[in-house]
């Protein structure tokens, strides 16, 4: 055999050997969800709780202090408070890859419909005085049981795999600011290894049991931005002492809807959504100031750009139709913003060799599904690394009852995310620990 041949098999061989090491096997991907179902009873009642105590972006004190608490009785190393609210747990288990899991943590200002019994009643004072009702409309109370379930198998099967895993508890995903804010504090900088893979999951209004992970490019860039509109209050009866916001607010509500029919490529995706207008206390007062709080999704920088262009350019004409002068000109605020979610190929495909190994067949999609127009801020934390490899899987967790009675109403889901009335399966709970494990040891190395 000539040595070229040979090196060539020796070296098929290695990589074969490889291969094998990197994939659980089957008995270990047995007891992984043995453990899971095992737990279950312990983890809804962990995330009913979540659910009925929601907080907002940067306020998840009692969420983080479950987690830490939880992490430290495991055996983690531990640290909080990074990023204001957010939590990391290290567990060193010899030579290995580094593997980052993250769930995030906060909840939505949206008053729960559900009728669960656990439905959140819970409101929140924001800093401005209001109080707004609050639930977990997003699945984030899972997404964190979860990551408390994947710790505790993580750790019961420790003989099993070896590397180090870094678990993740995220504050402020909802606005956009929470990855970059635990990337940026000193803290993490310092005491976090920087990791070969990032995993993140969300859930899905799709049944129980099926899982979305595909490459490429799967959510949209986001910005969130506000924009006061400054003008003189007055009585209501006088229009002509004053120069009012509200009008001139309302203008380019509508005017802003023209960058996305007249500015944008109608075969380039964008979206420009007014979610909040705050003006005014009294019928016949007319306000100094009117806030309008915007959302952008993009895929491309120069359609982010462009919509930026847009708002600025509205905004000036607008003060100048109202004749204003330059001291009192429209003041735009930057506030959370993220790039598209790409997963990496090899990855995905890493993972999903281990996944199609226990999702029931025709469950696992992993091609045809398009990008969304959803924003995710996850990858930010490792977006400025030399490495920077990561994948974002979704896990239905919605009730089969449910799915088929909306699809005989001709809905495509039975509940939608951001919305009062959305729920989590509880048996999504051990399910999702289950796929979360299996994707971790399927890029950990195993024995």
């Amino acid at each position: 055999m000539k040595k070229s041949l040979r090196c060539a098999l020796a070296c098929f061989y290695i990589f074969c050997t490889l291969l094998s090491v990197a994939q659980p096997s089957d008995v270990l991907l047995g007891k992984i969800r043995q453990l899971a179902y095992q737990d279950s009873a312990r983890l809804v009642s962990v995330y009913q709780d979540l659910h009925t105590h929601p907080e907002l972006g940067f306020m998840e004190k009692r969420t983080a202090e479950i987690v830490s608490e939880e992490l430290k009785q495991l055996g983690y190393q531990v640290f909080t408070g990074i990023g204001k609210t957010g939590v990391v747990g290290i567990l060193k288990n010899g030579d290995g890859p580094t593997v980052m899991f993250r769930a995030d943590m906060d909840a939505l200002p949206v008053k729960e419909t559900t009728g669960l019994s656990y439905a959140s009643t819970a409101t929140v004072k924001l800093a401005d005085g209001n109080e707004v009702p609050t639930m977990h409309a997003c699945g984030h109370d899972a997404h964190t049981t979860w990551l408390l379930g994947i710790a505790k198998l993580m750790k019961t099967l420790q003989q099993d795999w070896k590397g180090t895993l870094v678990l993740v508890a995220q504050p402020a995903e909802e606005p956009i600011m929470g990855a970059r804010a635990m990337r940026e504090d000193p803290a993490f900088i310092k005491n976090v290894p920087l990791p070969d893979y990032l995993l993140a999951m969300h859930t899905g209004p799709f049944p129980t049991g099926m899982v979305f992970n595909v490459p490429g490019t799967r959510m949209a860039g986001t910005d969130q931005l506000d924009v006061t509109f400054r003008g003189i209050g007055g009585h209501g009866s006088s229009p002509q002492s004053a120069k009012d916001p509200i009008i001139m607010a309302s203008e380019a509500i509508l005017q802003y809807q023209t960058i996305i029919s007249r500015s944008n490529d109608p075969q380039t995706p964008a979206v420009l959504t007014v979610g909040s207008v705050q003006a005014g206390q009294d019928n016949n007062v007319i306000p100094a100031e009117a806030l309008v709080k915007i959302n952008f999704r993009w895929f491309k920088p120069e359609t982010r750009k462009m919509l930026y262009d847009g708002v600025s350019r509205i905004d000036s004409g607008i003060a100048v139709s109202n004749g204003l002068p330059m001291g009192l000109y429209p003041i735009m605020k930057r506030k959370g913003y993220s790039f598209p979610v790409v997963n990496d190929s090899a990855l995905v495909s890493k993972v999903n060799t281990t996944l199609q190994r226990v999702v029931k067949k025709g469950s696992l999609i992993s091609s045809g599904i398009p990008a969304a127009m959803g924003s995710e801020d996850f990858h930010h934390l490792v977006l400025d690394n030399k490495k920077s490899v990561y994948d974002f899987i979704f896990i239905g967790t919605a009730p089969m009852d449910k799915v088929i009675a909306a699809r005989k109403e001709g809905k495509q889901a039975p509940f939608s995310n951001h919305n009062g009335n959305y729920m989590v399966d509880l048996a999504g709970i051990p399910w999702g620990v289950q796929i979360g494990t299996d994707a971790l040891l399927g890029v950990l190395k195993t024995k």
